[in-house]
Order: structure tokens, then C-alpha cells, then sequence
């Protein structure tokens, strides 16, 4: 339960993002996505389900591409020009995915697993300052 806990941190902040748009999967429109890369904070909060009631996490957008800062799980995901998001993550066979929107150096938006516990809520991101 631990680790799936993780799993659906990184889904949700990523699922970094305002459901509804559209993100689009191009090379170009990936590298346009700059102006989100970086490291980012992500806080999850489970609305239904028997998962963790919240959880904090890490993880890094570049080039337009989310990406896990632990190995222990994937994380598959995209973030669009106009800041819209769509993450899958995946680890010990089960996954969970999200969509949301990243706005100059905060997000938001909603997750949920998609098998076993059907967990769901929303996540918060805020981009991490050096």
C-alpha cells in the first residue's frame, strides 16, 4: 500500500493538470513546453477510496515530458504549451492516471486509480524554488 501510495502521488501531480484540454503528443509541441520544466512538489488528496488521506512527492517536468525522481515506479506523462497535463503511473502492476493544468509555478487538478480500490481525488502542484 506504501508504494502504490507513491504511485498515486505521481499521478496525480502530475495528472500535473484542468481536465478538458487537449495535449497534444508532437516532438515541437513538446519542446515548446519549457516554461513548465522543472522540479515540482505535488500533493495528492484522496476524496474516495482506501488510500492514504494525503500524500507529498517530487517530480520533474523537461522538455515537456514528466518524468519520476525515483526509480521504483513509471511515470508517463506530458505536459502541453498551454499547461495542460495527462500523466499514467505505473508500478507492481497497478497504475493510476490524472489530468490537470500547471500555471505559471502552480497546478492543479484531479486523479484516480484504475483498477483494484478505485481510489480518486485531487492533486496540487507547486513548482520547487532553489
Amino acid at each position: 500500500m506504501r508504494n502504490f501510495s507513491r504511485l498515486i502521488v505521481a499521478a496525480v501531480f502530475v495528472a500535473l493538470l484542468a481536465a478538458g484540454a487537449s495535449v497534444p503528443s508532437s516532438a515541437a509541441t513538446r519542446q515548446s513546453a519549457s516554461a513548465f520544466d522543472g522540479d515540482w512538489s505535488v500533493m495528492i488528496y484522496t476524496e474516495s477510496g482506501d488510500c492514504p488521506q494525503s500524500l507529498r512527492y517530487g517530480v520533474r517536468v523537461w522538455n515537456g515530458r514528466v518524468l519520476s525522481e525515483d526509480q521504483n515506479y513509471q511515470v508517463n506523462g506530458v505536459v502541453a504549451p498551454n499547461g495542460a497535463t495527462q500523466v499514467t503511473v505505473s508500478e507492481g502492476g497497478r497504475s493510476a492516471g490524472g489530468t490537470g493544468r500547471l500555471s505559471g509555478n502552480q497546478g492543479w487538478g484531479r486523479w484516480r486509480t484504475f483498477a483494484g480500490g478505485q481510489c480518486a481525488g485531487q492533486w496540487r502542484a507547486e513548482r520547487r524554488a532553489y
